[in-house]
């Protein structure tokens, strides 16, 4: 397995009522998770704003300690490994964001900006590794020299692809990555994603809000609400016979070109 997850829980602070003396309540995101992640696979993680999703995908790439529970990469438990051990291990795990503007240095050109994580990690052959990784997302390599405001949307997207990819990774964590593009750009990048999967044999765990975006890439789904598991499936069984009455609500949800078919 890539990932093993066992009774995940974390919770924040909640310091809008924050009493004046005294340590805030704490308001629990993650309500005892289990799953498994197999090698290869393509996880959808889906649910509504609040759900926990984006949360539970940063605890799998422990940029955020969980309070309790276990989280095995690769057979490694790396629940609460320090930041010494956990460097050695991040080039096996990498993260695209979901706003590419934001996640991009302005200052940098993107040749800069995708050789950063070769160089963070000692790699040889930086500006070798830079162009494969552009050639890779379907950029020409005299996108090296620009800045991430001359790019459209969807090519913005792709430098984060490119990044992300760049080290070689096991697994990548997709948040929301295609969320603010057009429809065209949309199809674009998931067909990326999908080929890369194949290409680099990548397991991959996309984060949307949208179930027809999951349908189209994923292999297998876990539905989240208020940061419990409703329901867990292959995508095809889940989208044929959903059984919690939330993920049929997301299901409703999608535009169908018959506005009278829903799931019932």
């Amino acid at each position: 397995m890539m990932y093993e997850v066992r009774d995940l829980r974390l919770s924040f602070p909640d310091m809008a009522h924050k009493p004046l003396l005294g340590a805030p309540p704490r308001i629990e995101v993650l309500k005892g998770l289990s799953f498994d992640v197999p090698k290869g696979a393509v996880l959808g993680i889906v649910g509504g704003s609040g759900s926990g999703k984006s949360t539970l995908g940063r605890a799998m790439l422990r940029l955020i300690e969980p309070d309790s529970g276990t989280i095995r990469f690769d057979g490694t438990d790396i629940t609460h490994l320090g930041e010494d051990a956990l460097r050695g291990m991040r080039q096996r795990f990498q993260m695209i964001f979901q706003d590419p503007m934001s996640s991009l240095n302005p200052r940098r050109r993107v040749g800069g900006i995708i050789a950063g994580p070769l160089k963070l990690h000692g790699m040889d052959n930086v500006p070798a590794r830079v162009d494969e990784a552009l050639d890779m997302v379907g950029l020409s390599r005299s996108f090296a020299a620009r800045f991430p405001h001359e790019l459209s949307g969807g090519q913005r997207q792709r430098v984060g692809i490119a990044r992300a990819i760049a080290l070689r990774p096991d697994f990548i964590l997709a948040d929301e990555i295609v969320s603010g593009l057009d429809v065209s750009s949309q199809a674009q990048v998931l067909n990326l994603l999908g080929e890369l999967v194949r290409e680099l044999g990548l397991t991959l765990a996309f984060i949307s809000h949208d179930l027809s975006v999951i349908r189209r890439l994923c292999n297998w789904v876990l539905v989240l609400y208020h940061g419990e598991i409703v329901e867990e499936a292959e995508t095809a069984t889940l989208f044929d016979t959903p059984k919690a009455a939330y993920t049929r609500e997301l299901l409703n949800a999608i535009p169908l070109p018959d506005p009278y078919q829903v799931w019932r």
